[in-house]
């Protein structure tokens, strides 16, 4: 990609990735990379400007990441946010220090509206603070820019040296501006020209593409997902019937789902295969509750069925796979978080494809960029923004033993919930929202009956990055008809709760 490249480098903050993004938001193409990237590697990529994240760490402790201070020698503006902030003023002889007063949330800062960065905004501002350490006296040369009631240093900057900095986070919605903020870093101090655009990746995407593979066989598992799908689509672009799709079909898709899948692919310019494996899952969950353990049989089970169709194939040349920018900067940077549970995607590389290369033609892309992809290919709205999904499917959303009816009962329920919500206009609102059927059975009245059936549990929340999440105000109403239809129409369940968890301390799924 010829285009003007901006770097993220990371300091271990949680919201490295969505800097990235709000810098692609504004035409401005941008990677992450470790703080532990050479100096001759940076250098290499020739960025126009680099932004330094936040970190957990104080920056004043010896085994707290450093940076190569060649950085700021390569003629770069340079960016510190929160402790790239703290880092910059460290490095260059300032004291950072325990605050007396920690700030945390939305925090009143008072700004020098004549310093480049906050030019054309308002003289005050609510900031998203989150610090204990603060910027106590800057170093030489730099002079302060913002300031709060407890933090008398906000921000600052060295304009002779292109080095600017700011205590809180002005990538999170919550900063008044903080996007005009990081508008003015990008085109009045670094001089971008705006020349990112997904038409434009599109376009030297495919031509890539038909380079790299010529005239050879492509193979991709085809998931149904957002991204296997919008891989395939571009795939199909570049290099049409040499391209072959397998969808395994586990049984454990949402409603109708599969159907939708094969009318979509089928009938794309692509060698397209449908496997219905149902049966062989279900036989290799019987019995099993753990749902780590459901996790590894559904993705080792995927890896056997996608072995002895890609054998049907032949000799392939190359692997597809709809692997997008988060997978890439999580694997690279080796994240140092605590293992919540497995990945909600199934796969891993089979041991027994022959294959020459592996073909990531969405590598590059945030999952917001790669919907826009998917549309701009052609592909219906409802494949495109479809509600995320994890890749063993409900077998994760059916608590306990995994059987076939209980799959049943959840689709028709899963169904019924998404579409109750569609025709309220409350969907438009939500991040995620999905059913769950869990393994708690209740006494319940229908008629003259008693009856001991399924509880199901509503989940629905709202957020920005998926790292955090409040669940959804939904109406009152909506609930009582999503509930009176799902009792009435699906024969297995009596009960209905709604999930009114934030994450954290719960996650988004149950499983």
């Amino acid at each position: 990609m010829e285009n003007q490249l901006v770097l993220v480098i990371d300091f271990g903050g949680q919201y490295n990735q969505l800097i990235a993004r709000r810098v692609r938001d504004l035409g401005v193409f941008c990677e992450v990379i470790s703080s532990t990237t050479p100096i001759e590697e940076i250098r290499a990529k020739n960025p126009v400007g680099i932004i330094f994240t936040g970190g957990p760490n104080s920056a004043y402790l010896p085994e707290s990441p450093k940076i190569d201070p060649a950085v700021y020698e390569l003629g770069v503006p340079v960016l510190g946010i929160c402790y790239g902030a703290q880092l910059m003023a460290h490095m260059f002889g300032g004291t950072v220090e325990a605050a007396p007063v920690g700030e945390f949330g939305k925090t009143t800062t008072y700004f020098d509206t004549s310093a480049p960065m906050f030019a054309g905004l308002p003289a005050e501002n609510i900031v998203w603070m989150s610090h204990v350490d603060y910027i106590s006296q800057v170093p030489q040369g730099f002079t302060i820019t913002a300031h709060t009631d407890n933090c008398p240093v906000a921000a600052m900057q060295d304009e002779s040296r292109k080095l600017y900095a700011v205590q809180f986070h002005l990538e999170v919605n919550h900063t008044q501006n903080g996007n005009d903020m990081l508008k003015n870093f990008l085109y009045q101090v670094c001089g971008c020209v705006g020349d990112w655009s997904m038409e434009n990746y599109c376009e030297i995407a495919i031509e890539q593409l038909r380079q790299k593979i010529g005239d050879k066989k492509v193979l991709l598992a085809l998931s149904g997902g957002v991204d296997s799908s919008v891989c395939a689509a571009l795939l199909s672009k570049a290099v049409g019937r040499q391209l072959y799709c397998i969808f395994v079909d586990h049984g454990l898709m949402r409603y109708k789902e599969g159907d939708e899948i094969e009318e979509i692919f089928g009938n794309m310019d692509v060698n397209f295969r449908r496997v219905n494996a149902q049966d062989r899952y279900f036989a290799k969950l019987k019995g099993v509750t753990d749902p780590e353990q459901k996790r590894k049989i559904i993705g080792e089970e995927f890896i056997r069925v996608f072995e002895e169709e890609a054998k049907k194939v032949g000799k392939v040349d190359f692997l597809a796979q709809g692997t997008i920018y988060p997978d890439v900067v999580e694997s690279g940077l080796g994240g140092q978080s605590a293992v919540i549970k497995s990945h909600h995607n199934v796969g891993g590389l089979p041991d027994h494809v022959d294959f020459e290369d592996i073909v990531e033609p969405l590598n590059l892309l945030f999952k917001d960029e790669t919907r826009r992809l998917g549309t701009l290919l052609g592909l219906p709205d409802f494949l495109v923004w479809r509600q995320p999904f994890p890749g063993p499917g409900l077998g994760i959303r059916v608590m306990g033993e995994v059987t076939p009816e209980k799959v049943a009962l959840l689709q028709k329920a899963d169904f019924i919930y998404r579409e109750e919500l569609a025709k309220a206009g409350v969907d438009k609102g939500l991040s995620q929202y999905f059913a769950v059927l869990t393994n708690q059975r209740s006494v319940g009245v229908v008629g003259d009956f008693r009856t001991y059936d399924y509880t199901l549990a509503l989940r629905a929340v709202t957020t920005d990055d998926f790292m955090t999440a409040d669940f959804a105000r939904i109406p009152y109403d909506v609930l009582e008809k999503i509930s009176s239809r799902i009792i009435g129409e699906v024969q297995g369940i009596g009960r209905m709760v709604y999930d009114i968890t934030t994450k954290p301390p719960a996650t988004i799924e149950w499983e």
